[in-house]
């Protein structure tokens, strides 16, 4: 077994719950190669998975992880199963770098990305995020993410109403997608990408196998309605999660095609009233930690326990990202 000599880092910022969030894990030998550090992570990948579910997140800092290819093996030495772009419904527009890792996002440095759950807008959802920085920003350009189990309990504090609804009633969500990919929008992946079809017939198809109304538009967009779906999710340790995309609809569902206004409803189809939406929004501001990127640095995020986003930069900004599965056993029925 190949032993590699860590340490848990304080880090500016850094939040304490139970656990301290997030937990920051720095590779103190010199000289160790992406060899030894596969190595590694297989003979200790079952605790960083428990790591992430017990702080929310994990960040590697140190580790010889230099490009794709390096984080692409960073991946693997956790044997999970992978959860690729192209089998997704993500909105946003990436470039696949190897089999399993992707560009985070193509929207424009000054576009934000605002918090949220990896896909719980639609029913296919990853259980863990993996990021890598291959290139820090020269100005900015942290990714803010933001316990959402922290976040429900003091949303309940402020507003018991909204929560209640939120919990009742579940979401619906409606995106406007373009018939070809538009990498200035953060939701412009087509629907040609985002339902694997090559013809209409077979987007149909797709999105009434998933419970979707849709409406084909005169510019051929495709304007899709989710099923209903939950806003606020039961863990099987009974932790309740604030797990929707809500608070990114609201404020950056923005685009040529889209207006925020139109893009969530309740299940029942009323309103989500805005001072409910602003109060989630002020509060998951105050809790989110800034990930700051260092070149190299790699993040584990339990995507069941902790939302993400994106800050704009300046300068160039590589961050990379990959997608795994569950089995949904963590949900509680």
């Amino acid at each position: 077994m190949t032993t590699l000599t860590t340490e848990t880092l304080a880090v500016p910022g850094q939040q304490q719950y139970e656990d301290v969030f997030p937990l920051v894990i720095n590779l103190l030998t010199g000289g160790s190669t992406m060899d030894d550090v596969s190595a590694w992570l297989e003979s200790t990948r079952a605790e960083h998975i428990e790591a992430a579910a017990r702080h929310g997140a994990v960040l590697f800092r140190g580790f010889p992880v230099a490009d794709a290819n390096d984080f692409d093996r960073f991946i693997r030495g956790f044997g999970l199963d992978s959860f690729t772009y192209e089998e997704s419904l993500s909105n946003a527009v990436r470039v696949n770098r190897t089999e399993l890792v992707f560009t985070a996002n193509e929207a424009p440095p000054d576009v934000s990305i605002y918090l949220h759950h990896e896909m719980a807008q639609t029913p296919l959802f990853p259980s863990h995020l993996f990021f890598c920085c291959e290139r820090a920003p020269d100005v900015a350009g942290e990714t803010p993410i933001c316990r959402s189990d922290v976040l429900l309990d003091k949303l309940a504090e402020a507003d018991p109403q909204f929560v209640d609804d939120c919990t009742r009633l579940g979401v619906r969500y409606s995106n406007t997608m373009p018939a070809e990919d538009d990498p200035e929008s953060g939701q412009g992946r087509s629907w040609r990408s985002t339902l694997g079809a090559d013809t209409r017939e077979a987007a149909e198809a797709r999105l009434d196998k998933l419970g979707y109304s849709r409406e084909w538009l005169d510019d051929g967009s495709l304007r899709a309605t989710t099923p209903v779906l939950p806003a606020v999710r039961t863990l099987v340790d009974g932790r309740r999660v604030f797990f929707n995309q809500l608070i990114a609809a609201f404020r950056g569902w923005k685009d040529a095609r889209n207006d925020p206004q139109k893009a969530i409803r309740f299940g029942d189809d009323s309103p989500i009233p805005a001072e409910g939406m602003q109060r989630a929004i002020e509060l998951a501001d105050e809790l989110s930690f800034d990930l700051a990127w260092q070149a190299g640095d790699v993040a584990l995020i339990d995507n069941f326990l902790v939302m993400h986003g994106r800050r704009p930069y300046e300068g160039k900004r590589t961050v990379l990202a990959s997608l795994v599965a569950d089995d949904g056993s963590r949900l509680a029925a």
